[in-house]
């Protein structure tokens, strides 16, 4: 109220001074003015000090940390920090009117052999059209890197280590499996089960590696639809499982279920028309080619 009535009184001055000094009588007379201030800010010095904030200061002593059931994001977090990846992941927590997490149903397919029958020749015939020409050796392949594409390395999937193929596909081809994976954490995590990574097993191969493996799988094709990298194996009985942050307790979760989910996500992108899918029971794995 003071500091007010003392700013408001000496603006009038100041007008004042202004309105009846002559003009070369100004300067003195505003010296003046800033001489009363000087002295009032000595005389009280309170006046100077502006309004203060008021900050409150939570008590964190009684603060109890509740873990956040988020395995999806914590799995995520995990992964980035042991891979050093920069890679950012959009996932989305959907949550009803109460506040509690949506999670889908696990259905799964009517039956997988019905459900991916597409065979070698359909397969064929969509390798021919969107692959390379087949390599020879692992040293052709290197030749054609610019028709290939390394998918050696991806926060989506993991690849096995490879021992009759070569972790190359031709751009289309690398970008399904890349949906793929990712189409599986975002159902993992609608249905709130634990990350895991799929498990490429063959990617493109060489006819060198063709007829290595023909030596001793006598279901290897001659002309297989690897050789045009257009075609990839996912395993249905085995994933790579994302570790939770240390010390925190993991649900453990049946490779059954994961296959369920594994098999809604190849369904809808079969049924999108963007790639063929046979079901292989002895190689447990899905036989997969892009369209």
């Amino acid at each position: 109220m003071f500091k007010d009535t003392l700013v408001a009184v000496l603006k009038a001055l100041y007008r004042a001074l202004r309105r009846y000094v002559a003009k070369n009588k100004y300067l003195a007379a505003f010296s003046a003015v800033v001489l009363v201030l000087a002295l009032v800010r000595l005389f009280f010095p309170s006046v100077a000090n502006g309004k203060k904030d008021v900050v409150a200061v939570a008590d964190t002593s009684k603060v109890v940390s509740q873990p956040v059931e988020q395995p999806v994001a914590d799995s995520l977090r995990i992964w980035q920090q042991a891979s050093g990846a920069s890679a950012e992941f959009p996932l989305t927590y959907f949550f009803d009117d109460k506040g509690r997490q949506l999670k889908h149903r696990i259905n799964s397919v009517p039956g997988f052999s019905r459900t991916f029958p597409d065979n070698n020749d359909v397969q064929l015939l969509a390798a021919s059209t969107h692959g390379v020409e087949p390599v020879a050796d692992r040293r052709d392949a290197e030749k054609r890197k610019k028709e290939l594409v390394f998918v050696g390395a991806s926060p989506y999937f993991h690849v096995d280590p490879l021992h009759n193929s070569i972790p190359y596909l031709v751009p289309r081809a690398a970008v399904l499996l890349n949906d793929i994976g990712r189409a599986y954490y975002d159902s993992l995590q609608i249905k709130g089960i634990p990350l895991h990574q799929i498990i490429v097993t063959s990617v493109l191969r060489s006819r060198v590696d063709v007829k290595k493996l023909r030596g001793y799988n006598p279901n290897a094709t001659e002309n297989s639809c690897h050789l045009y990298g257009t075609t990839f194996d996912i395993c249905y009985n085995r994933y790579k499982t994302v570790s939770p942050f240390e010390g925190r307790p993991r649900r453990a979760v049946r490779n059954d279920t994961l296959k369920w989910v594994l098999s809604e996500v190849l369904r809808d992108m079969r049924e999108k028309k963007r790639c063929y899918v046979k079901y292989e029971v002895k190689q447990g794995c899905f036989h997969i080619t892009v369209r």
